[in-house]
C-alpha cells in the first residue's frame, strides 16, 4: 500500500454509505458525481478491496464495506473531538466533558460533582445534555459524549458502570389526598387509584423494579399516563389524574401541588450510575472519574 489515502477520500466513502447513492452523496460534497466516483475507485484499488456492489439500480455496502463504515465513523468522531480539544486549548481551555444525564441526577449529584471538580479544574468547558439511557448508550458507543448518568444495571460490554447512588422510591399524590405519612399504611391502599409511571422506554430495568413492588402488594396498577419528564407527572398528580411513584432524589415540590411519602419499607430500592466508554481517550474523563 502506498499510503495515498487522504482524509477526503473517508469522507467521500462514508458519504457515499450513509446515502447508498452518488449523485445524492455528491450533491452532500458538492462535487461532481463522476468525480466521486473517481474517487471511491481510487479509494478501492489503494485498499485492494470492493467496498461497495453497483448495478443500474442500487448500490450496497459489501462486508468490507460495511465494517470500514462502522470503524471510520467512530474514528472520524474521535479525530473531531481531538480537533475541538485543540481549539479549546488554544482558547485558554485545557478541554471539553461531554456529559449526558437523566433528569433526576441534574436534582443533587452532577450539580455537586462539578462545583467540586471545577475547583482543581477551573478551565474545563462542560456540555450537559439531558437524554434518556437508550440515547446515552448510543451516544458513548460513538462518542459523541464522555460520560453518562443513567437508571440502568445493564449496559454493553464496551462501557463500564458503576454505581454511585442508591435510594428509596417516593410516592407522589396530589397535595389534597386523604392519604398522608401520618394515616399511610400500605401499597396497597392505592389499588384502585390511576398511576402515571416513568415509560417503560426510559428505562426497562427501572420499570421492572417499580412493577416489583407492585407484585409484592398483590396488585397491578391501573396506569393511565406514561411519560419521560417528572415536570410531567407533577402536573398530572397536581390535576388529579393519577399519582406516582419516582427516585427520592425527584422529590421536590418545586411549586407543584404535591406531596410526598417516602417507600422506605420496601426491599427496592433505585439506582444512579455513571457509565463511560473504555475506549474513550479524552484525560479529562479519567480525572473525572477519579473524583467519582
Amino acid at each position: 500500500m502506498s499510503y495515498q489515502i487522504e482524509l477526503r477520500h473517508i469522507k467521500y466513502f462514508l458519504a457515499v454509505a450513509e446515502e447508498l447513492h452518488f449523485r445524492k452523496a455528491a450533491e452532500k460534497l458538492f462535487i461532481s458525481q463522476p468525480g466521486l466516483s473517481t474517487q471511491i475507485k481510487h479509494l478501492e484499488e489503494e485498499l485492494g478491496v470492493i467496498l461497495f456492489e453497483r448495478n443500474n439500480r442500487n448500490v450496497s455496502l459489501t462486508n468490507a464495506g460495511l465494517y470500514l463504515k462502522e470503524e471510520l465513523s467512530l474514528q472520524l468522531k474521535e479525530l473531531s473531538n481531538t480537533f475541538t480539544n485543540a481549539k479549546l486549548l488554544h482558547q485558554g481551555k485545557k478541554g471539553k466533558l461531554r456529559i449526558g444525564y437523566v433528569g433526576s441526577a441534574m436534582q443533587d449529584v452532577i450539580p455537586n460533582l462539578l462545583l467540586i471538580f471545577e475547583k482543581n479544574h477551573p478551565d474545563i468547558l462542560f456540555d450537559l445534555k439531558e437524554l434518556d439511557n437508550q440515547k446515552q448508550i448510543d451516544d458513548l458507543l460513538s462518542f459523541s459524549i464522555d460520560v453518562g448518568f443513567v437508571r440502568l444495571e445493564r449496559v454493553p460490554r464496551t462501557l463500564e458502570i458503576k454505581t454511585i447512588l442508591k435510594e428509596f422510591f417516593c410516592l407522589v399524590l396530589p397535595e389534597n389526598h386523604a392519604i398522608n405519612k401520618e394515616n399511610f399504611k400500605s401499597l396497597a391502599q392505592f389499588k384502585d387509584e390511576q398511576f402515571i409511571l416513568f415509560d417503560s422506554k426510559y428505562s426497562t430495568s427501572y420499570y421492572e423494579k417499580v412493577m416489583q413492588i407492585f407484585d409484592d402488594y398483590g396488585f397491578t396498577p391501573i396506569v393511565s399516563h406514561n411519560t419521560i419528564h417528572s415536570d410531567s407527572i407533577y402536573k398530572l398528580v397536581e390535576n388529579n389524574f393519577g399519582i406516582s411513584i419516582v427516585p427520592k432524589s425527584l422529590a421536590q415540590k418545586r411549586g407543584y401541588k404535591i406531596k410526598f411519602i417516602e417507600l422506605d419499607m420496601i426491599s427496592q430500592k433505585t439506582t444512579l450510575s455513571v457509565i463511560w466508554n473504555k475506549k474513550n481517550g479524552n484525560l479529562i474523563l479519567n480525572d473525572f472519574l477519579k473524583l467519582i
